[in-house]
């Protein structure tokens, strides 16, 4: 199953594109989408979607993963934050997709092993995971990441269903 993982941003939104099979999992693409800060709220909204959407068509992902996001001290940057989230949801959403949502701490556990590792140990780990990976930023990071995580939880969810414990 190809899944894609997203970490949203308003500036910056990471994307992570894995294979997932017999519990083999492999990297196939990852990158950003920016925003031009120099455009109306509305307009880098647009943008983030346009590029959300140009991923979904080149990649062709069966599934995707957001990670929520935590609410900052700065009222006006967590509702931007929170609209640019909603389009990150939105736009696979509207491509067909099923989409999953995960806390940065369950990602981070699937990856790491523990809640609370920080960002370099997520990219490491996210390198170990899946070589070949080029993790163009941070973000890319962290998308794989989500990625990792929904197949994780897809896997077991699968387990469960054969041995007949989810009806």
């Amino acid at each position: 199953m190809r899944v894609l993982g997203l970490d949203p941003g308003l500036r910056i939104t990471g994307w992570g594109i894995i294979e997932a099979r017999n519990n083999h999992l492999s990297h196939v693409a990852d990158g950003v989408v920016r925003s031009d800060e120099s455009l109306s709220l509305a307009g880098r909204l647009a943008q983030l979607h346009r590029g959300i959407l140009a991923v979904i068509q080149e990649w062709a992902p069966e599934t995707a993963a957001v990670e929520e996001t935590f609410v900052n001290r700065n009222p006006a940057s967590t509702l931007k934050l929170g609209q640019a989230r909603g389009v990150v949801l939105l736009a696979p959403a509207l491509a067909g997709l099923d989409v999953a949502e995960y806390q940065p701490s369950v990602v981070k556990k699937a990856v790491v092993g523990t809640g609370g590792a920080l960002k370099e140990q997520v990219g490491m780990m996210i390198r170990s995971l899946l070589p070949g990976a080029r993790l163009a930023t941070p973000d890319a990071a962290d998308a794989l990441a989500v990625a990792v995580c929904h197949a994780h939880h897809l896997q077991g969810l699968t387990a469960l269903v054969r041995a007949g414990g989810w009806r």
